[in-house]
């Protein structure tokens, strides 16, 4: 079960298994997708229903709900039905619980099998989900290791994580079950990188990469953007969750942000803008101000850069796929590098926002999810 793979190499995308996740793939070539988990009261259908609509219009692929006590086990069919995108139930110790959801056509299980009783219920649960071909993410965190494990290595290390995760894996495998996505969290970043290293290096299973109660906005914030991009910078990470203690919009907005600045995304806009200085003869802040509130929610994988001043503007304008390099009340407009026409300061808003209407791009494939 545990062996090196020697196709992994820091810095090229780790090849592994591939499952998908309610028609979503996850791993070997797939793109990165960008998880986020409800907060509302599972039980409540119509809030629960509306946050995750409001997280797909933001760009959100899979989303994770809750399934705590016996009313969310009662809701999860609906929720199920009426969502926009896959759904992944959420259960801790509960094997009928997770019956239920399996019952209920939800995309994957978050469980893990050594927590959920004897063998008989985790075969039980094992081969409802293998029926329908529905995965498991096995989730390891920090703070709720084994007994046994803390024991053994003293307190959470990066071994401790992966030997835990290990663990549940090899339960999957006594009952032939290989439909698996492992994570393994943390609120330390540095064991997070560490633990996920260590698996990378070890198997071939999809991770899904998050920092665990990363914190408040701003420092939540930074501490998924360090964890989260120095792995998928060396390859490693096939779906992410940033944790924040704010909105899940605001979940799926950073994580995108994630993963545009690593060149892994392919489906909003990049705002680019030059840090302004005693050189800058428009009124940027208004201009970019205009831009993102009219660009928000636009789906297209275009990169636009306003420069106020005519000394890097005209370069960096044409690198874009739509430029604006601008001086004393007057812009050059860029599209892929080549000059299209001048514009005035007032009209700048309105010109990129008509380049962007003509800008097309494919859909994201979907692969359709058997049940």
């Amino acid at each position: 079960m545990i062996e090196e793979y020697q196709t992994y190499k820091v810095g090229i995308r780790r090849q592994t298994r591939q499952v998908n996740v309610g028609g979503i793939l996850i791993g070997g070539n797939a793109p990165i997708s960008v998880q986020t988990m409800t907060k509302t009261k599972t039980s409540d259908v119509a809030a629960t229903v509306a946050q995750i609509k409001q997280v797909a219009d933001a760009g959100c692929d899979i989303v994770r709900v809750t399934v705590n006590d016996k009313e969310a086990a009662d809701a999860i069919g609906d929720i199920v039905k009426l969502s926009p995108i896959p759904v992944v139930a959420d259960i801790h110790f509960n094997h009928i619980f997770a019956l239920k959801s399996i019952e209920a056509n939800v995309a994957k299980v978050r469980i893990n099998p050594g927590n959920i009783g004897s063998k008989d219920r985790i075969q039980e649960v094992l081969n409802a989900a293998k029926k329908k071909n529905i995965p498991m993410r096995i989730g390891v965190n920090s703070g709720s290791l084994e007994e046994d494990i803390l024991q053994k290595h003293g307190y959470p290390t990066a071994e401790a994580l992966f030997e835990s995760a290990m663990r549940h894996v090899g339960i999957c495998e006594e009952f032939d079950f290989k439909d698996i996505i492992i994570s393994v969290k943390s609120t330390d970043v540095k064991l997070m990188i560490e633990a996920n290293r260590l698996i990378a290096q070890r198997t071939d299973i999809p991770l899904h990469l998050g920092v665990t109660e990363a914190g408040t906005t701003k420092i939540g914030t930074i501490k998924s953007a360090v964890g989260i991009g120095t792995l998928l910078a060396e390859g490693i990470g096939d779906t992410i969750r940033v944790s924040l203690t704010d909105s899940p919009v605001k979940e799926i907005e950073v994580g995108k942000e994630i993963l545009r600045s690593l060149s892994l995304a392919t489906r909003n806009v990049e705002l680019i803008a030059c840090p302004t200085c005693g050189r800058l003869e428009v009124d940027l802040f208004g201009i970019m101000k205009q831009l993102e509130e009219k660009l928000t929610g636009v789906k297209k994988s275009i990169k636009i850069a306003v420069l106020g001043c005519i000394v890097n503007g005209p370069g960096e304008a044409s690198e874009a796929d739509i430029g604006i390099a601008a001086g004393k009340g007057v812009a050059i407009l860029y599209r892929k590098g080549k000059v299209i026409k001048k514009v005035k300061e007032e009209e700048i808003v309105s010109a990129i926002l008509e380049e962007v209407e003509k800008f097309h791009l494919p859909t994201r494939m979907i692969i359709p999810h058997q049940t």
